[in-house]
């Protein structure tokens, strides 16, 4: 007895027609910026990750049409195209706003306030994690580390820092930029649209006044380490916030004492008497 397909809850409709093309004038436009981004590479497929962001600057979103024309310029299957395109984040598969709004939720960040960021955006917006606002113009998620912990918690706009966030400063943000109010970055250049944010992604120049000089550069938290190792800067006890700083001077541990948990005597056979150690098996015995 053999079971239909129907039957075992497997649908074998109708496969999925090509790509649409670009409209002529849009697709001589991005084939003039495609060979400017692929003249760049001595292998033209390694031109595949920029031109995704070429056309995620067309229409704010990979589209099946845009992998179909990497896919056309470059001389690849779509399938390669896809595989690329569904493996980087950055790459948004459905329509997304003007603003991506992402809270780091990675470790520091989240018992810094991060949870706490993301929770109260998302009830401030009515709307998940991925999903973009009714007017267009936020779509919030959640991300991973933005490598800058001594800053956390950390929420990004357009891949621009806004450090030091709490749910009240974070909601003025999403409120200004809803709102069409200036909304400044704590370091880095100022904002622009995630349609802008691809194409300077995809390799060309910011050419906003004042873009290019206002990049910014590590802080003081950044550099601390730093100024320790290179002894330009003296040791000192950190001490719990809200708590006065003690006048006593720094502990030195002595010989026998360990820094560290990790450094600790471990019980091994070797150590334990009550369970010793027998005798090492050659491999195979």
């Amino acid at each position: 007895m053999t079971t239909s397909s129907s039957e075992r809850g497997v649908s074998l409709g109708m496969p999925e027609l090509p790509a649409p093309a670009y409209p002529d004038d849009v697709r001589a436009r991005l084939e003039t910026d495609a060979r400017e981004v692929i003249a760049r590479y001595p292998d033209s497929r390694s031109a595949l990750l920029p031109l995704l962001h070429l056309v995620q600057s067309e229409e704010g979103h990979v589209t099946r049409t845009g992998m179909r024309f990497c896919a056309d310029m470059l001389g690849l299957t779509t399938a390669e195209v896809t595989a690329v395109a569904t493996f980087y984040t950055m790459y948004r598969r459905r329509p997304s706003g003007d603003y991506q709004v992402g809270v780091c939720t990675n470790t520091l960040c989240a018992v810094m306030g991060g949870d706490a960021i993301f929770e109260e955006l998302q009830e401030h917006l009515g709307v998940g994690n991925g999903e973009t606002t009714d007017d267009g113009k936020v779509t919030l998620e959640h991300i991973e580390c933005n490598a800058a912990c001594d800053f956390a918690p950390v929420v990004m706009v357009n891949w621009e820092f806004f450090d030091n966030q709490t749910p009240e400063s974070a909601k003025r943000m999403v409120d200004d930029l809803r709102a069409g109010r200036p909304v400044a970055p704590t370091r880095g250049a100022p904002l622009c649209t995630f349609k802008e944010t691809a194409r300077i992604l995809a390799g060309f120049p910011d050419e906003r006044d004042g873009a290019v000089e206002a990049t910014g550069s590590a802080g003081p938290a950044s550099l601390a380490g730093l100024k320790l190792a290179k002894g330009e800067a003296p040791a000192r006890v950190v001490h719990p916030r809200g708590e006065a700083p003690r006048d006593t001077p720094p502990h030195e541990p002595s010989p026998t004492e360990h820094l560290s948990s990790h450094d600790a005597p471990q019980d091994t056979s070797a150590s334990d008497p009550s369970h010793p150690a027998g005798p090492a098996a050659e491999e195979g015995e």
